[in-house]
């Protein structure tokens, strides 16, 4: 008598599947970075994965792993994947977002030279109750000429 055979079935909401999948194949990042950030691909000249490490500068600072970093025309781009909502991923988003802004300058270059720095999250969880499923949101000043 044959064994039933169990079909299974792969998501990529996984972390794992997620990062194998997208660096073992660059040119889907690329794709879809085009896609998310409403980019021609054939206008794209600079892409590449970068380290998704960054560990602290001291010994009690928090670590961060990153899931997918990349540099898109100059941009630093990382995407996030987050299955399950733990309660805390706006404030990790800005953490990570911030350890990548202020990372990318080396030491004597100008301020000017700061690189735009994007963040795209993948949630598998409601994080906002509104109809959209896409949200954009920008570290801003308020009642500031330079916002006005």
């Amino acid at each position: 008598m044959g064994r039933k055979r169990t079909k299974l079935i792969y998501t990529f909401k996984s972390d794992v599947l997620f990062k194998m999948l997208f660096t073992r194949n660059p040119d889907l990042p690329k794709r879809l970075v085009s896609v998310l950030l409403n980019i021609p691909l054939a206008s794209i000249e600079q892409f590449y994965l970068t380290n998704t490490e960054m560990p602290p500068e001291e010994v009690v600072a928090k670590f961060c792993r990153l899931d997918i970093n990349m540099i898109v025309d100059g941009k630093q781009v990382n995407i996030e994947i987050q299955v399950a909502d733990e309660g805390n991923y706006l404030e990790r988003t800005m953490f990570h977002w911030a350890k990548l802004f202020t990372t990318s300058l080396p030491s004597s270059e100008d301020y000017s030279k700061l690189p735009k720095t994007i963040c795209i999250s993948i949630l598998g969880f409601v994080q906002f109750n509104c109809a959209s499923v896409h949200s954009e949101f920008a570290p801003m000043g308020f009642n500031s000429p330079i916002f006005c």
